[in-house]
């Protein structure tokens, strides 16, 4: 990974926030946030058997109206697609929304990448093809970076996407399981880690962590920790580092609705060899994460931006929308996991 030349302060508005953390947290108003079932919709290859039952049973778990699953047809699994695939793609699937859709849950294992974009930002944003001439370059911004607004397609026109893979049924139906507990049975005594690694590159998140606190109304401790790994912590909510490949995750025990995710070149890749992906991440039982599918030149402007995720999802927003509004620079960023997921919100 190339160490970028590049920061802008400005473009991720956030520092005032690590030293108010602890108060916005306890005082955040948490019945503005959080996605509901009935405004995701399920988009469906039919043309991939693992599509269709795990969305069959996503729809049970969480009650999502029958009108809201969308129906594709997408043979071959491919891993990428290119440009012209994917506009007949999403033309299909925006046809059949209905206005009140605010999010979408894309069901399946592959495509996840839409050449150099991943395919959850270009279902939401649309294809960006400038930055697939040099993707180290900034893509364009993403307009719902810290928004407060819980209706992102009525306010911003855009509809938040996020990839359930279902290539191994089972970790998807435990996934499932587990994420759906998120908040259900109260809050839990829960732990945010953020690692500061010897990984310089992949270090550039660093200064924005936020501070060692303890948040008793939210029963969360922020840990800042200078090592490679974490091991043997059965509390994690939270897990952001910057390393090609996680050590330890077999000792760890992630509680529902956990998020993890590592700054690297190739996170989002699902079928790439060459450093982990994030099915690791879910493989290890967090809820959801991220990770690049084209080399981003470690920009933290790329990378879920530790403050503001942790803040809105502490206030209450379920983790696709808490991921998507801490990424000021979204394109090549592919989101994984249960988008409803949602411990902080109110039931």
């Amino acid at each position: 990974m190339k160490l970028t030349r590049y920061f802008s302060v400005s473009a991720w508005r956030c520092m005032a926030w690590l030293a108010a953390l602890p108060m916005a947290a306890a005082a955040a108003p948490v019945e503005r946030y959080a996605l509901k079932p009935e405004q995701l919709a399920l988009v469906v290859n039919d043309a991939d058997p693992g599509s269709v039952q795990i969305a069959a049973e996503y729809q049970k778990l969480y009650q999502i109206p029958p009108q809201n699953l969308i129906h594709i047809r997408l043979p071959g699994k491919p891993a990428r697609i290119d440009s012209g695939a994917f506009r007949f793609l999403r033309q299909g699937v925006m046809a059949q929304l209905k206005p009140d859709i605010q999010a979408m849950l894309l069901v399946w294992s592959a495509p996840y990448a839409v050449e150099c974009n991943s395919i959850t930002s270009a279902m939401t944003f649309g294809f960006e093809p400038g930055i697939c001439q040099r993707t180290c370059n900034p893509s364009r911004p993403n307009p719902y970076f810290d928004s407060e607004s819980n209706a992102p397609y009525t306010d911003h026109g855009l509809r938040p996407a996020m990839l359930l893979p279902t290539d191994a049924p089972d970790l998807a139906r435990k996934l499932l399981a587990k994420s759906y507990q998120a908040g259900r049975e109260g809050l839990r005594e829960a732990g945010a880690y953020y690692l500061h690694t010897s990984d310089r590159a992949r270090n550039t998140r660093v200064p924005f962590f936020p501070p060692a606190a303890n948040l008793p109304q939210k029963k969360l401790r922020i840990k800042n920790l200078r090592s490679d790994a974490l091991e043997g912590v059965s509390d994690v909510m939270i897990y952001q580092t910057g390393a090609p490949h996680v050590q330890k995750l077999e000792t760890l025990h992630f509680l529902p609705g956990a998020l993890a995710d590592h700054l690297t070149s190739f996170g989002g890749d699902l079928q790439g060899k060459s450093q982990m992906t994030v099915l690791r991440w879910l493989e290890a039982g967090a809820t959801a994460s991220y990770g690049t599918v084209s080399e981003p030149c470690a920009h933290p402007q790329k990378f879920p931006h530790p403050t503001v995720l942790l803040k809105h999802y502490l206030a209450g927003a379920s983790a696709l929308e808490a991921y998507l509004k801490s990424i000021a620079w979204p394109a090549q960023g592919l989101l994984v996991g249960d988008p409803l997921a949602a411990p902080y919100a109110t039931r």
